[in-house]
């Protein structure tokens, strides 16, 4: 999960991006980051951090400016639904690990 904070800390840096990522638990070790926002869901379960992302955009004001990257369909369908923009996993991938 580190590599993953760090590639979505330089990517957010160099573009200016505002990035949280959820995890289903706390991560072990904990990792900070300055750069981004690391949550995780309340307790881990089954879509716990589907369900932290879900809570987390019905919270916003500014929905037009959430983009959720996830290949989830389900995730996808309830975000969407609450007015944010989904983009495909690998579109992310692609962003913050160019080969």
């Amino acid at each position: 999960m580190s590599s993953l904070v760090e590639r979505l800390e330089q990517w957010a840096a160099s573009e200016g991006a505002d990035v949280t990522v959820v995890f289903e638990h706390p991560l072990s070790p904990p990792l900070e980051s300055s750069v981004i926002t690391i949550a995780h869901a309340p307790r881990a379960a089954a879509n716990s951090a589907d369900d932290e992302i879900v809570a987390l955009i019905s919270s916003s004001d500014d929905l037009q400016d959430i983009r959720v990257a996830t290949s989830d369909r389900a995730l996808s369908e309830r975000v969407s639904a609450l007015g944010a923009t989904v983009y495909p996993a690998q579109r992310l991938r692609d962003l913050i690990d160019p080969r």
